[in-house]
């Protein structure tokens, strides 16, 4: 299943996409919110699409929302890929970087980056994201992560440099900005990915490659990093888990390379579809 949402930012209601058509499910669930993935709503919705029928299409004209509702947390693994690593110059960490980003960071998948005040070291960052499925903590071993994942989608993780490097060393800060979270556009549930550690990704700014990898690079992979995680904090069914990024980052350029008005950002990951962003400045 692809769940979709749709609609004013704000206000934005549930559905699926259907052989390329958006369909409207919100005459019967609320929100791909925690509560829907709590109480056993992807089994639910399996049932809807028997009949798909009976739904109504989304106009065409309908902005494409964040494939999820706001999440209670959106939680980041820093330096997480092996080649990302040795383009930073860092060592390969011994055991997850955990940061986390403002949960209003995450909009639509086609909405603008919004360049912050004051800054002049905006950054682009292709990430797995992971949706989790259901409220879970210290979990026993990696194996039983399988089963508290909802599904991936394809997230954008837009970080600025110094504030995040250079005003303090507090990662959150330089990673918190309006807009600096697109996801989508749509959450693939797991049973329609065969191997979520070979998904080929990319990331392009005015039409030139930056950022080309693969999830096979990962330091420590999906259900590692769940495991992990569950050990420290309780993951709440509907949190984004940003998994890393591959290299290509402007960071990683001599000399680096960063974000300016009107820039075109397009990225992708094999079967989790594409994104594109207009970079505008803020009021």
């Amino acid at each position: 299943m692809k769940l979709i949402r749709f609609g004013v930012l704000g206000q934005e209601k549930p559905g699926v996409l259907i052989n390329g058509e958006r369909k409207d499910l919100s005459s019967v669930f609320n929100d791909w919110d925690k509560d829907f993935f709590n109480t056993n709503g992807l089994k639910k919705l399996d049932e809807c699409l028997k009949n798909m029928a009976v739904y109504p299409n989304v106009d065409k004209s309908e902005r494409w929302g964040a494939c999820v509702a706001r999440p209670g947390k959106v939680i980041c693994i820093g330096l997480n890929y092996s080649d990302h690593a040795e383009e930073s110059g860092m060592a390969i960490p011994k055991e997850p970087i955990i940061f986390q980003k403002g949960s209003n960071t995450v909009v639509g998948p086609y909405d603008d980056i919004i360049i912050p005040r004051n800054s002049e070291k905006t950054d682009w960052e292709v990430e797995l994201g992971v949706i989790v499925g259901k409220d879970t903590k210290y979990l026993n071993s990696i194996e039983e992560a399988k089963g508290c994942i909802a599904g991936y989608c394809t997230s954008h993780d837009v970080s600025e440099r110094a504030f995040q490097l250079e005003r303090g060393g507090q990662w959150t800060k330089g990673k918190s900005c309006d807009n600096f979270n697109p996801l989508g556009p749509y959450l693939v549930t797991t049973d329609e990915i065969n191997d979520v550690q070979n998904l080929n990704m990319k990331l392009t700014v005015n039409g030139v490659q930056k950022q080309k990898g693969n999830t096979g690079y990962m330091i420590f992979d999906v259900y590692r990093v769940i495991h992990h995680l569950s050990q420290f904090m309780t993951l709440e069914a509907g949190d984004i888990i940003n998994t890393g990024t591959p290299p290509g980052v402007g960071l990683g350029f001599n000399p680096p390379q960063y974000l300016k008005e009107n820039d075109i950002v397009e990225l992708e990951i094999e079967g989790l579809g594409s994104q594109k962003q207009t970079c505008v400045n803020a009021f």
